[in-house]
């Protein structure tokens, strides 16, 4: 499901940015949403072997939004790539180029308020050990899965990060959240030397000329994807037998959880997740109640 590739043509996205602009009317902030929207569908769709708009199930819908939860969108992002699909094959099918519409039974996600899965810290070490260490791209896993569990990154942080966005001498790496807000976030010893050792010695090999300056590259030399990335991930929980379901976001909320089980400021927890809210930082690393217990007794003059 790369994002970034082009779509089949009897997908007719031209087509739908016209009837979108011109008969419906939509913004040009709306018509990119949503043609970006029915792209992202449309590469999901060839990976299936889905060719046309029509050869999509109602079954193939529902894994896609499935799939959209895995990559970390938030639940409005989906509500409104769902309206996005529902527009598009009413267009389909209002213009003939489709005999009907799956997108009639598909629902929309609610808040999705349940807290993702935290990985305890004998799992977490199982999954950083998983990558065979003696294979270049294996490396590169490596680099990735310590970064992110280092510093809790998002996915798109962590696929958007540049060369020079790792300043080793200050043990620090520089995000760059929503709206391209920048924070700088500590990263660990071991961290720093795997991702060090995989900049120095695999990436060079994986460049081709078309990496942009990016730091995780593909096998291709191109930029790592949100994919890829998500890929890499899931390889690596396989590999280490994790029975958990392990996601990028998975692996961000572990990284809050853990620091503060062992006693961060939720204020610094926040700063290092890029949360402007304190309330959102809150709900995101969420602490096992077993634990707040454990500490109210140990530390409470009554406990």
């Amino acid at each position: 499901m790369d994002l970034a590739a082009a779509s089949p043509a009897p997908f007719r996205l031209e087509q739908f940015r016209d009837y979108l602009t011109l008969e419906v009317g939509n913004s040009a902030h709306t018509v990119a949403n949503y043609v970006r929207d029915v792209r992202r569908l449309a590469d999901y769709a060839a990976s299936k072997g889905a060719r046309r708009p029509e050869d999509v199930t109602s079954a193939q819908l529902r894994e896609f939004v499935y799939a959209l939860k895995d990559l970390g969108l938030a639940p409005a992002t989906i509500r409104r790539q769902i309206s996005a699909l529902r527009t598009y094959y009413r267009y389909l099918v209002g213009e003939g180029h489709a005999a009907r519409d799956p997108t009639e039974r598909l629902e929309s996600p609610r808040l999705w308020r349940r807290l993702p899965t935290v990985l305890s810290v004998p799992e977490i070490e199982r999954l950083l050990a998983a990558p065979n260490t003696d294979e270049p791209l294996a490396v590169r896993d490596g680099a990735l899965l310590e970064l992110a569990y280092a510093t809790g990154a998002r996915v798109s942080e962590l696929v958007g990060l540049k060369l020079q966005d790792v300043v080793y001498e200050e043990r620090v790496a520089r995000l760059f959240g929503k709206g391209s807000k920048e924070r700088i976030v500590p990263v660990g010893r071991r961290a720093l030397g795997v991702v060090a050792l995989y900049a120095r010695e695999v990436r060079p090999r994986l460049d081709k000329g078309k990496g942009s300056g990016m730091l995780f590259l593909n096998a291709r030399g191109t930029p790592l994807t949100r994919v890829g990335a998500w890929t890499v991930i899931k390889r690596a929980a396989r590999l280490a037998r994790l029975t958990k379901r392990v996601t990028p976001h998975t692996l961000r909320h572990t990284f809050a959880t853990h620091l503060l089980e062992g006693g961060a400021d939720l204020r610094a927890v926040q700063e290092m997740l890029g949360h402007a809210d304190l309330a959102t930082t809150q709900l995101y690393t969420h602490v096992d109640r077993d634990y707040l217990r454990t500490v109210h007794k140990t530390f409470h003059p009554r406990g």
